[in-house]
């Protein structure tokens, strides 16, 4: 069965410059109006590929991905400094302010410490912080429990074959 819209000789030709500019299949395919998939199999007739293209692409979204990850500890880091200084204003002295009376008047006065309400919300600030700090870099599991697992495991290995070699030689001299 022939094709409705069969691709043109200058289409295969614009197909093969716009390759040869560094555009990917579905550039090309957008620019001629074409489907992807028509460029995908007109290419290989031209026997060119979007292999190395591809591999660019890989790159370029794995150095995009190194840059939040980056980007997300520096995040994280802010995060970490926020919450030390909020949980350090807990026992700092608090100037409170009111404005107001019959005179309107402004009055300040010196706490040695945040009222509990005020210590209250201070720790919401500090939880929250710490919260999404955590989120964006949670910690390293530094307890060993991994090491001690595989080293186990290997220990048991060792030990089956051990106990596996000993049946054997006893079942080899019983046989004799």
């Amino acid at each position: 069965m022939a094709k409705v819209n069969p691709v043109t000789d200058q289409e295969r030709t614009r197909i093969r410059e716009l390759h040869s500019e560094g555009k990917g299949r579905n550039a090309i395919a957008k620019e001629l109006g074409r489907s992807g998939r028509t460029i995908s199999e007109e290419a290989t007739k031209l026997g060119i590929s979007f292999a190395a293209r591809a591999g660019q692409v890989a790159a370029a979204t794995e150095v995009r991905q190194a840059d939040l990850a980056d980007r997300r500890t520096a995040f994280a880091t802010t995060l970490q400094d926020i919450a030390e200084r909020e949980a350090a204003k807990m026992s700092q002295p608090l100037l409170y302010w009111d404005w107001g009376g019959k005179d309107h008047e402004f009055d300040t006065h010196l706490a040695p410490e945040p009222n509990p309400a005020d210590k209250r919300a201070l720790m919401g600030t500090v939880a929250t912080a710490l919260d999404r700090s955590l989120k964006l870099v949670p910690p390293k599991d530094e307890s060993g429990v991994e090491e001690g697992l595989a080293l186990i495991t290997q220990l048991m290995s060792g030990l089956t074959a051990v106990y596996q070699a000993q049946q054997q030689d006893q079942e080899a001299g019983e046989g004799a």
